[in-house]
């Protein structure tokens, strides 16, 4: 499935390709980046496998993760999107697609995160737009609590993955 592009107002949401790699790795290699997404950082390789997994999710799927980037600058602003991940937390999160997102540090604080979401979730995903999507959050990261809010997400309970207490976010169909 060739993946779709979606513009917003100050970005555009794309399929990731190898030339992403630095810029991945530039995301997910900063501490302060990863610090509430598992908190550790990745390798170039980490990344690798990464891009190659979101650009097989589309195929897969047909949904996945965009690369983001500003519209004006070009700029990679980080990463959006939805994933099948089957999570084994406790107690389970349930099978609906996941909704993500993580953006360079440099991005933070300029409602990217907020934007580059609402311009996902308003693709039309077919199945997504008639199911409830999740999203899990560390406990500690207020940022992302106000984003998931933003676009119609609510606390649904909290779970245990890898180790870490996560509060567990659902935004219903049709929102």
């Amino acid at each position: 499935m060739p993946i779709p592009t979606v513009t917003t107002e100050r970005l555009l949401l794309r399929g990731h390709t190898a030339d992403d790699l630095e810029a991945c790795f530039g995301c997910w290699g900063d501490p302060e980046v990863v610090r509430h997404v598992g908190g550790h950082v990745s390798t170039r390789e980490d990344c690798w496998a990464r891009i190659l997994r979101y650009v097989g999710h589309w195929e897969l799927r047909g949904f996945g993760f965009w690369a983001v980037s500003e519209r004006a600058t070009g700029r990679y602003v980080g990463e959006v999107g939805f994933a099948e991940f089957r999570r084994e937390a406790m107690p389970p999160i349930g099978e609906a697609p996941e909704g993500g997102w993580v953006l360079a540090r440099w991005a933070h604080g300029r409602g990217f995160a907020t934007e580059a979401l609402r311009g996902a979730l308003a693709w039309d995903a077919g199945r997504l737009a008639r199911q409830p999507t999740r999203c899990i959050i560390d406990l500690g990261n207020e940022a992302s609590v106000r984003v998931a809010a933003k676009c119609g997400y609510a606390s649904v309970g909290d779970a245990v993955y890898k180790g870490a207490a996560v509060r567990v976010y659902e935004r219903p169909p049709g929102v």
